[in-house]
């Protein structure tokens, strides 16, 4: 979560209200504050920005007017829904069911992700670098120890940490939401990948690989590495669902031979 000492500057000049207006604004617009972000407090914020609490108040009456802060009473202030779910949970349940759907899902991650990559590679700062080089660590980490919800949580980092590099604004709005499908395993049952014998290695490896084109800034590398992963995944689980499907003829078979005899 953004630290409110440091991503806000003081107010010096122009109309207070809309300079404070302005300002949460445009970190909503570039991904520094997301929706669920807690805000400062009042008195916090006001002492930040060096402003007035009343001109602070009517600033962010005027944010949650237009939707894109929400008061909580009790609990705070919090950036608003901006792009909601990609899905509905009706839609969303409908694909669960239906497995096919899922690689529609990964045929459109591939160009985003490509695309993130690439951009990423040509506009990457020092402090993005960084940032990617602390969820290879954790993927490092979650490997060794073989944590699986680590390494699951690791992988959206990882992938949201370059989008973010991308500071393409709608990207990173778009992508946040398409990730929530992820995160919440609707159809992407991560556990197919380790039915490829040493997925997990080959996993860790293309995520190193792309995020060296991206240091290295190669544009084109980044989004060939990063199209090589996404179809890897597709292949993984395809596989895994032929394992899955043979596990489970086998086992009818098994048991109808014990009925035979």
């Amino acid at each position: 979560m953004p630290d409110g000492k440091t991503v806000f500057d003081p107010i010096d000049h122009g109309s207070i209200v809309d300079e404070v207006i302005g300002q949460i604004e445009t970190m909503i617009v570039s991904g520094v504050l997301k929706e669920g972000h807690k805000l400062p407090s009042e008195r916090e914020l006001a002492e930040v920005l060096k402003v007035s609490r009343p001109k602070l108040r009517e600033a962010l009456k005027r944010l949650e007017y237009d939707n894109l802060i929400v008061v909580k009473h009790g609990d705070g202030t919090f950036v608003g829904p901006l792009v909601g779910n990609a899905m509905s949970p009706a839609l969303s349940n409908l694909y669960s069911r239906h497995t096919g759907a899922f690689f529609d899902y990964l045929e459109y991650r591939r160009e985003q992700e490509g695309f993130a990559a690439k951009l990423a590679a040509e506009r990457m700062t020092k402090i993005d670098r960084e940032v990617i080089e602390e969820v290879l660590l954790e993927m490092n980490k979650a490997h060794e120890t073989g944590d699986r919800n680590v390494a699951r949580k690791a992988d959206i980092d990882f992938h949201s940490a370059i989008v973010g590099a991308s500071h393409n604004t709608t990207l990173i709005h778009m992508m946040t939401s398409i990730y929530d499908l992820s995160q919440r395993t609707l159809f992407y049952n991560r556990d197919y990948l380790h039915t490829v014998e040493n997925s997990a290695e080959a996993l860790l490896e293309q995520h190193h690989a792309i995020a060296q084109a991206i240091f290295t800034r190669d544009p084109k590398t980044a989004k060939q590495k990063a199209y090589d992963h996404i179809d890897y995944v597709a292949h993984a689980f395809r596989q895994g669902q032929k394992v899955t499907e043979r596990t489970k003829i086998a086992s009818k078979m098994r048991m109808m031979g014990r009925i035979d005899k």
